[in-house]
């Protein structure tokens, strides 16, 4: 993936930094469900090499976090304050933290899960990067709010995708939910430290959705101001 300059992108927008930064951050997430998948199919090397493009991404989107916390502006031109640029910065990388979490505990635990787990988990991960996904389309919509002054019909079509992304991630809970207790009802067929480490593993990959629910209702708090 290659990387603008964040010195460039300042100089064509003072947005656009933030919306290089989610899409690094989205494609990072976006390796989850392929990397599930490898598990329930007990390709090791799939996995192995999943588990590496998510460390290598996480790492591009740590890099670019951290230069645009030394760059941003003090000053910005624009009604909105850099400490809530910084805030919403930190909500997104959080969505790629979460995704290295994940990588990280499937590959260091080889963990039991009984077959029948397999397709809910993999729809649930989908579904948890689908919404990472929706939230990025929303950053996305940060330079049109600018030349509109954060008026208008833009501003009222943004609230409306950050509803329609709360909704999504409201189904993610309830999908997390069913395949938590599905877990718990195969316990006793599985290693006591596979339940306990799947059980953590979910609420990982619900991160990613909450994650990027929260930089949308960052994004709608800024809007309300």
């Amino acid at each position: 993936m290659a990387i603008t300059p964040i010195a460039t992108l300042f100089a064509k927008s003072p947005f656009r930094p933030i919306q290089e930064h989610m899409r690094a951050v989205v494609d990072c997430a976006s390796e989850i469900p392929a990397m599930i998948e490898a598990v329930c199919q007990g390709n090791e090397k799939a996995l192995t090499t999943h588990k590496q493009r998510i460390f290598e991404k996480e790492a591009i989107a740590d890099d670019m976090m951290n230069e645009l916390r030394s760059k941003l502006p003090k000053s910005l031109f624009i009604p909105v304050d850099r400490r809530d640029l910084l805030d919403v910065l930190q909500m997104q990388d959080a969505i790629a933290d979460s995704a290295q979490d994940i990588a990280g505990m499937l590959v260091q635990r080889r963990m039991q899960l009984p077959e029948q787990l397999h397709t809910p988990l993999i729809e649930f991960t989908r579904s948890c990067v689908a919404v990472c996904e929706q939230s990025g389309k929303i950053i996305e919509q940060l330079d049109e709010l600018v030349e509109l002054g954060f008026k208008g019909r833009e501003v009222k079509r943004v609230a409306k995708m950050v509803e329609d992304l709360n909704r999504s991630e409201d189904a993610t809970d309830e999908l997390g939910l069913n395949l938590t207790h599905n877990l718990f009802d195969h316990g006793e067929n599985m290693n006591p430290v596979s339940v306990i480490m799947w059980y953590q593993t979910i609420q990982w990959i619900g991160d990613l959705a909450d994650n990027a629910e929260d930089v949308g209702n960052r994004l709608r708090l800024l809007l309300a101001r």
